[in-house]
């Protein structure tokens, strides 16, 4: 098969028809854009503005706590009004509040600006998860693992593309990065318009599954999802780890050379790309995703227990620990992202997907806030802390594994048919 045949066979074995694709460009393109911005933005402030570190410290910390709001904000608006125009409207809403910042040098309105472009941005990530719930139907999990690869593929492409930027450390160079993310928000804008609205259950049919009158009124009076949101934010402390407590922990803890916590960080996103889409297979159902809750018990603990005996010996021996701490908690991230997407999904009645989702996604930003803070007092508390932590994400993991177990469906789907895509 020529190399021309088997990227039309990978095409069409996209989950979601047209539509899913255009959804997939749209992740690369946003992601390429962050990944600009994303080295750029405290250089921008520090240098551009004249922002001190720690007024820029309060500035994201502030701007994530609001950002938080988003991500319920969003799950409503989607259970309500068609899906692809509130996703166009928080797409070109990250726009406007982005631009916005090269309209001024004052601390306040930077702050106000930022806080504003947080409430969508987190709201986008809830919205696009909801969209290929809908699109994909019975093959979310693939359709999720692909979503997840293409990000990091544009991650890497952004990320590559600001080095080089801010190699020269301008003003026209940080300015650039930003314009750069902001248009790469009205593209996607404008693809998102292409795509056709998928069906949504809970204005199409009431949910099948729960008699009407019965069962919890929405996802803040459901003890079991709300539970289940609490160990979620727990267990999404790898992203912390990997992204703030291994650079740290190198630089301050370790023999290991400085220059380690970028090539690990690489290492991160291959493994991604090569494993995550070949292990969706194994959470593309209720009872299969609870299962993965087991081995991703076992990689915290590794990748937790070596970031500990990396602190213990010299040169070498600290790069092969937090190698294998790199690659254990890869693992981690790649299994908990399948088994987190099909269980989320799974514990929300299609009446209130939406709103069951967004309040899922504050897992997700509550550990943007809070996980930095966990992981550098793991730090400061010395090798010791890392065996404690795992300890506590294990015992998550089970907890959660038992918490889910009387909630999910028998059956292999954990949705209604409705909910797939007529491209299916």
């Amino acid at each position: 098969m020529g190399l021309r045949q088997r990227r039309a066979t990978l095409v069409r074995h996209i989950p979601g028809g047209p539509d899913g694709r255009r959804m997939l460009a749209v992740a690369f393109i946003d992601k390429t854009g962050t990944g600009l911005w994303a080295t750029a933005a405290a250089l921008y402030f520090t240098h551009v503005t004249g922002m001190s570190i720690a007024q820029v410290g309060v500035l994201l910390g502030v701007s994530g706590a609001i950002g938080i709001a988003g991500a319920p904000l969003a799950g409503r608006l989607a259970d309500r009004f068609p899906l692809t125009r509130v996703l166009i409207a928080a797409q070109l809403l990250r726009a406007a509040a982005l631009f916005a910042l090269l309209t001024t040098h004052d601390h306040a309105l930077l702050l106000a600006f930022s806080a504003l472009g947080s409430l969508p941005d987190r709201a986008s990530n809830v919205l696009t998860k909801l969209y290929a719930a809908r699109v994909a139907g019975p093959h979310r999990a693939r359709y999720q693992a692909i979503n997840r690869t293409v990000a990091n593929l544009g991650w890497a492409v952004g990320g590559l593309a600001a080095a080089a930027a801010l190699a020269a450390a301008t003003t026209t160079a940080y300015q650039a990065l930003l314009i750069g993310n902001t248009l790469s928000y009205v593209v996607i804008a404008a693809l998102t318009l292409r795509c056709a609205e998928p069906p949504a259950p809970s204005r199409v049919v009431a949910d099948s599954t729960t008699p009407a009158g019965t069962g919890p009124a929405g996802p803040w009076r459901d003890r079991t999802f709300l539970l289940y949101t609490a160990t979620e934010a727990v267990l999404f402390l790898d992203d912390a780890i990997l992204q703030v407590g291994m650079p740290l922990w190198i630089v301050h803890a370790t023999e290991a050379p400085v220059g380690l916590a970028p090539l690990l960080l690489v290492l991160n996103s291959v493994l991604v790309v090569l494993f995550q889409v070949p292990l969706a297979r194994f959470g593309a159902t209720p009872k299969a995703a609870r299962s993965l809750l087991l081995p991703l018990a076992g990689a915290c603990a590794v990748g937790t227990l070596a970031m500990a005996v990396s602190a213990t010996g010299g040169r070498w021996p600290a790069i092969a620990a937090l190698t294998l701490a790199a690659v254990a908690l890869t693992f981690a991230e790649m299994i908990h992202a399948t088994a987190s997407w099909e269980l989320s999904v799974a514990l929300a009645p299609a009446r209130a997907q939406g709103a069951y989702l967004g309040v899922h996604g504050l897992a997700a930003a509550t550990q943007r806030s809070a996980g930095p803070l966990v992981v550098t007092a793991v730090i400061a508390a010395g090798p010791l802390a890392w065996p404690v932590l795992g300890a506590g994400l294990v015992a998550t993991c089970f907890a959660q594994r038992r918490l889910v177990r009387d909630r999910l469906p028998a059956g292999a789907l954990s949705v209604p048919p409705v909910t797939v895509s007529e491209h299916q």
